[in-house]
């Protein structure tokens, strides 16, 4: 899998946020074998001391970091945050989030594409976290996104996949674009749900780092993934409206 100019073995992108403990999260990432983790810069920059020291951990772990707008409300704001953390982290990459209503963290649609734009233009490789809308989708592509991320369900909610249809029609209007899920997954089997769908990865935070046991949980999503795209490259079965028998009739006998 290719997203930008770099190819990544796992389909597994793990977020940094909210763990027990540095040793958990470094743990969790290892079990989860992921090669990207997102870090947000306000968070890690709030305290230089302790940003420091999350700086020396991930580059321990040997990940490729794309760090995220989170928090942002205004294009100014997330332009001018992503303009920060590539000084900070020395990568173009940007997650870009431009949030629009604050109960269910929704993306603000309107100033997600004139950030995309602004942010291209200046050189950057945008990942936007948006929604399954098809046309949103389109006018981040025109922007020069090379990758859409549209969410599973709110962000942190753990409700798995919301419109499945909806992400159903995106894979199949972009067929060539690289997909991934952020936000919203919970569970395993909602990570292999998207990856059964035909997405491209998953990316997800709070399913790992708020369980009980964050490193069994990291290594779970990890199967879980593998086990979805491996699903899918099958060639499924396709469902049926009524019963098909697995045993042969022929030679049965019938009184």
């Amino acid at each position: 899998m290719r997203l930008y100019d770099f190819e990544i073995g796992s389909r597994l992108l793990l977020g940094t946020a909210q763990y027990p403990s540095p040793d958990v999260l470094a743990e969790a990432v290892r079990a989860s074998g992921t090669e990207i983790v997102t870090v947000s810069l306000r968070r890690e920059g709030a305290e230089q001391q302790a940003g420091q020291r999350f700086w020396s951990l991930i580059k321990a772990l040997g990940v490729r970091v794309l760090p995220n707008t989170a928090g942002c409300h205004s294009v100014r704001e997330a332009v001018t945050t992503a303009q920060m953390a590539r000084e900070v982290f020395g990568t173009d990459w940007v997650k870009l989030e431009v949030i629009g209503e604050s109960d269910t963290l929704a993306p603000d649609l309107f100033g997600l594409v004139e950030a995309a734009r602004i942010l291209a233009e200046d050189g950057f490789q945008v990942f936007p976290y948006t929604t399954e809308d098809l046309v949103v989708a389109e006018r981040l592509l025109r922007a020069g996104c090379r990758v859409l991320m549209p969410w599973g369900a709110p962000i942190g909610s753990g409700r798995g996949l919301n419109n499945p249809f909806g992400l159903r029609a995106m894979r199949a209007h972009f067929p060539e674009v690289p997909l991934v899920v952020d936000a919203g997954i919970g569970l395993p089997s909602h990570a292999a749900a998207a990856m059964e769908l035909g997405y491209d990865a998953i990316l997800l935070n709070s399913a790992v780092s708020q369980a009980g046991d964050p490193v069994a949980m990291a290594r779970a999503f990890r199967l879980a993934v593998e086990a979805g795209l491996a699903g899918r490259l099958a060639d499924p079965m396709e469902p049926r409206d009524m019963a098909s028998p697995s045993t042969p009739v022929l030679g049965q006998a019938f009184v």
